[in-house]
């Protein structure tokens, strides 16, 4: 008798659902940071949190993250602050570099679930298996017709960042994918 108890498993009837959420996130701070390997430096410090030299990758601490979009180019998100591009264009010191305060131009996406990748994947032409896209890895791409930064924060948790004005199409597109994914 006891090993038959081994061998019967209560499997739940909905194990193999496949399920996906999406929602718009609370407004942050964005700012578009441009600058050498230096300014890179003195935006780190300011900033609260390491800029990536490594290509593609994000690094976070605490609440704050710093997206790596191009040799000499992130995108910085915070909680609301005013003030922060301000106090780290203060930051450079002289060393050349920008700050570009984008907040009211962008807003962000979390994507979840068993069949986020599956749903993005019906607008986004990356291969977005967990191999050639890991936990951690950002980079600018399209979904459908609109230009996004994609950044996979865990195995089936992304967050995507698109332009105001491309919120409505992106989300009608996710719901619509997932729709047909039979999430």
């Amino acid at each position: 008798m006891v090993e038959a108890a081994k061998i019967l498993e209560r499997v739940s009837p909905l194990a193999d659902q496949k399920t996906v959420s999406f929602g718009l996130l609370p407004p942050m701070t964005r700012l578009s940071a441009r600058g050498g390997a230096e300014a890179a430096l003195r935006f780190s410090r300011a900033f609260g949190t390491s800029l990536s030299a490594d290509a593609l990758k994000a690094t976070q601490a605490g609440d704050r993250a710093a997206l790596w979009l191009g040799p000499d180019e992130w995108l910085l998100i915070a909680p609301l602050d005013d003030r922060l591009a301000g106090s780290i264009e203060g930051g450079l010191a002289g060393e050349p570099g920008c700050i570009v305060d984008i907040s009211h131009r962008q807003v962000g996406i979390e994507v979840t679930g068993t069949a986020a990748t599956e749903v993005l994947n019906a607008g986004c032409p990356l291969d977005l298996d967990l191999a050639a896209f890991p936990v951690g890895m950002c980079t600018r791409t399209v979904l459908a017709k609109a230009d996004v930064v994609l950044w996979r924060l865990a195995p089936d948790h992304f967050r995507l960042e698109c332009w105001r004005s491309f919120a409505p199409y992106c989300f009608d597109f996710l719901k619509q994918a997932a729709d047909d994914c039979g999430c």
